[in-house]
């Protein structure tokens, strides 16, 4: 059907020939076609006669139409017929019921003729009828069949501007030619065709008023004694009261849903001056107290004296804000008797006009504000402060310039409504703004504040918090030097988000720290650590526990712990449900290491298991936490191909090797916290390191300090050779008298120079304070002194003394 042509004459359906005339049987078959018929249809009375009349119709009849033919009444309407060419015909047409001799309903089709409704005749009626309409205290007008002006009462005839003799005959768009009154000129047609009441409301500004003025408007068709509608008839009623409160409402409710989209104190001032622009305001600005923004708790009003404010948000409805004579940022000094502090003081907002003697004392600061008032054109200023919780937040200023109507008190209550709204939301944002810093501090000073710089590895990471709707996380790293030039690389991650699991992480670290001193082999660490989770566990109490997440256990936690070895070239690592590391060789292959994968921590019960790698000079060691490598919608392995992309092309320096990763790895946005480690390992050459074999023999000490010496003037470190002869003397006689063999001795030159003395024996030696009349007992307290720092070590054939010396610059 809508494919079809369609034909039409005139906006109101094309004109049925006088001759038009139809007769439908009670079955709603065709019993007479006259000519007139025929020539508006193309059918001869052959053709149609006794065929269905639904046939010739293009188009379901109105509702009320058939509602009129079912109760047997006439009914006058539009009919979208169907020519014999397939094309469309509209056509006013009336329907007359005939009742024929069974009693049954016949129907008599014809064109649409009549006239308007007449008054009533019975006697005194038609001058009552005169009364009504003249004095009825609403704007009424009468329209003809044609949408033209027929008759009014007074009060529209008052609001037209125009007598009766000049409106007859015109169409309301002739009356009217601006907008709405197309639009209801268009609504007036729309009722003579369908024949039903339509309601519109509008609001428009008539000449010479200040203020949009809003209308309801009935239109109601005329209808003849057939229920045809010869005419429509207006009723307008002033709704602008209404109108408005439903403006400000609406106004509110934007406000409601706009304002507080975010935890940020910048993005929420600017929602509140973007609402009220779009809502009642030519331009608005929000300053706030210096200390809200940084997200602390604002302090007490001074008593005497400036107060301060920082311009958060301004906007306009010109381009660039040139009402304002502050850019976003910068800071205005306010006096005490100006109507900001006064808005603070009191807590309501004042409405001032352009030549307020107040206005023009606060001019008076600042000689830039008459400016902006003068050039602006600005009539009228609101203040309203913002307030929540009972602190003072800062202030809300509205002016209005291209609006012509000043600031109403209905409007000071609407800015003050969403100003309290607004406050609540900044007070939140500021609060949020205030712990999240805290937290974050939490979580950074747990952290390395920086790398060490050691001679076996070269490093660099990435430490990116999660974003600010999931709080910080847990995830952490460190970086240990190990005796003998070793390095510890460490990277986790705990379970949960929050304050609670910065500090679990905090006490994690700190017992890695301490499991690394004492030189436990990576398996042998996570087993420790597993217990302390553990232990973690449950010294905490239920309180605690509800606030913490995790598949396992309510203290849960993966970590990676790595061991390098610059003198053997080999790397020890472990790890305990965590990502598995990524090397990178000197020769450019990356692969990822298919290490053991342990339990999580916090278990319990379950071992771990260690693997020992090569890692070449020159290679290239890449930890890091699930953060990087997971993704919602994102499947892991796709992750760590990424990364292994992202390594394996070289880069200059491992700041742009880090950068690198992030940009072709890290999830947009991250949905967890970013640990990422790269150390690129260096070695010790053979120069650097001695190694001797001694017999269990005393006299082997002698030869022992006199290698050291050679050796030490050959590295150029003759300063140290006393305290060298010292510690190797000790070290060497407590092997030999307590020890067993194998007995080596090694000298290491990296970051300090460390002597390390090995035996056969695992027995641990320690520091003990010798009695006066005590023989011994006096070796390693001279080491400790001697030597910066000293440990042991169990080795797979005993044990393994130290002691390291720093190096002058």
């Amino acid at each position: 059907m809508d494919n079809e042509p369609y034909t039409t004459m005139g906006a109101e359906g094309a004109v049925a020939p006088k001759d038009f005339a139809v007769v439908i049987d009670a079955r709603g078959a065709l019993m007479a076609w006259s000519a007139g018929a025929g020539r508006l249809l193309g059918y001869e009375s052959e053709e149609v006669v006794g065929r269905p009349a639904s046939d010739l119709l293009a188009a379901e009849p109105a509702v009320s139409v058939q509602r009129r033919m079912t109760a047997g009444k006439p009914w006058g309407s539009e009919v979208a017929l169907r020519h014999r060419d397939g094309s469309r015909v509209v056509a006013q047409l009336r329907g007359t019921p005939l009742v024929n001799a069974d009693g049954r309903t016949l129907w008599l089709v014809t064109d649409r003729t009549g006239t308007l409704l007449s008054a009533p005749t019975a006697p005194g009626a038609a001058e009552l009828w005169d009364w009504t309409l003249a004095q009825l205290p609403q704007p009424v007008a009468i329209y003809d069949r044609e949408a033209r002006f027929v008759a009014a009462n007074e009060l529209m005839i008052q609001a037209l501007g125009r007598t009766q003799e000049e409106l007859r005959g015109l169409t309301l768009w002739e009356i009217e030619p601006h907008p709405p009154f197309e639009e209801i000129d268009r609504l007036q047609r729309q009722v003579l065709r369908s024949g039903e009441t339509l309601f519109h409301e509008y609001a428009a500004k008539a000449p010479g008023e200040t203020r949009a003025r809003a209308r309801s408007m009935f239109l109601f068709p005329l209808r003849d004694g057939s229920g045809v509608a010869q005419g429509v008839s207006a009723l307008v009623i002033d709704t602008t009261e209404q109108y408005w409160a439903r403006r400000r409402l609406a106004v509110l409710n934007d406000a409601s849903l706009r304002i507080g989209s975010s935890l940020n104190v910048t993005r929420t001032v600017e929602e509140l001056a973007e609402v009220a622009v779009d809502g009642f305001a030519d331009f608005a600005a929000v300053d706030l107290l210096e200390p809200v923004l940084r997200g602390d708790e604002p302090e007490l009003l001074p008593p005497t004296g400036p107060v301060v404010f920082r311009r958060a948000a301004q906007r306009s409805v010109l381009p660039d804000c040139p009402e304002s004579v502050l850019t976003p940022g910068e800071v205005d000094v306010c006096p005490q008797d100006s109507p900001p502090v006064r808005a603070l003081v009191t807590g309501r907002g004042s409405r001032y006009q352009a030549g307020d003697p107040l206005l023009r004392g606060w001019g008076a600061v600042s000689p830039a504000r008459p400016g902006a008032l003068g050039r602006c054109m600005i009539h009228t200023v609101m203040v309203v402060p913002l307030r929540a919780r009972r602190v003072t937040l800062g202030v809300v200023y509205l002016l209005r310039h291209r609006t012509v109507e000043a600031f109403s008190e209905e409007d000071l209550l609407l800015a003050e409504e969403i100003a309290a709204r607004a406050a609540v939301s900044i007070d939140n944002a500021r609060r949020y703004t205030l712990e999240r810093r805290t937290a974050l501090a939490l979580q950074r000073n747990l952290l390395p504040e920086r790398l060490p710089e050691l001679a076996a590895v070269d490093l660099a990471y990435r430490y990116l918090p999660a974003g600010s709707g999931d709080g910080i996380g847990g995830d952490w790293f460190d970086v240990i030097a190990l005796s003998g030039g070793r390095v510890a690389l460490v990277v986790g991650d705990v379970v949960g988000h929050g304050v609670h699991a910065s500090a679990t992480m905090g006490r994690l670290r700190t017992a890695v720290r301490t499991l690394a001193d004492a030189d436990f082999a990576p398996d042998e660490l996570l087993t420790r650590l597993d217990d302390l989770v553990i232990r973690l566990d449950r010294e905490e109490g239920p309180d605690v526990r509800r606030q913490t997440e995790g598949a396992w256990g309510e203290v849960g936690a993966t970590c990676l712990y790595a061991v390098y070895d610059p003198v053997a070239g080999l790397c020890d690592l472990a790890r305990a449900g965590h990502p598995p590391p990524v090397l990178v060789n000197s020769d450019g292959t990356v692969q990822v290491l298919d290490l053991p994968a342990g339990p999580p921590l916090g278990l319990g019960g379950l071992p771990f298991e260690a693997a020992r790698i090569e890692v070449g000079e020159g290679s290239l060691l890449a930890l890091y936490t699930d953060g990087l490598i997971e993704a919602p919608g994102r499947d892991i392995d796709i992750g760590l191909e990424l990364l292994t992309e992202a390594l394996h092309r070289p880069a200059a320096d491992l700041e742009e090797a880090c950068d690198e990763v992030l940009r072709k790895v890290r999830p947009d946005p991250p949905a967890d916290d970013i640990v990422l480690l790269l150390a690129h390992t260096t070695g010790l050459g053979a120069d650097q390191v001695r190694t001797w074999q001694l017999p269990v023999d005393p006299a082997a000490v002698a030869g022992a300090r006199r290698m050291a010496s050679e050796q030490l003037a050959a590295w150029g470190l003759a300063e140290l050779e006393f305290s060298t002869e010292l510690i190797v003397s000790e070290l060497v006689t407590n092997a030999i008298r307590y020890g067993d063999a194998p007995i080596e001795l090694r000298l290491i030159d990296a970051d300090a120079l460390i002597c390390e003395v090995s035996d056969g024996s695992s027995t641990a030696p320690h520091l003990r304070r010798a009695r006066v009349f005590d023989e011994g007992g006096r070796g390693l307290l001279l080491v400790a002194q001697v030597a910066e720092r000293w440990g042991s070590r169990q080795t797979s054939v005993g044990k393994t003394i130290w002691a390291e010396q720093p190096l002058s610059d």
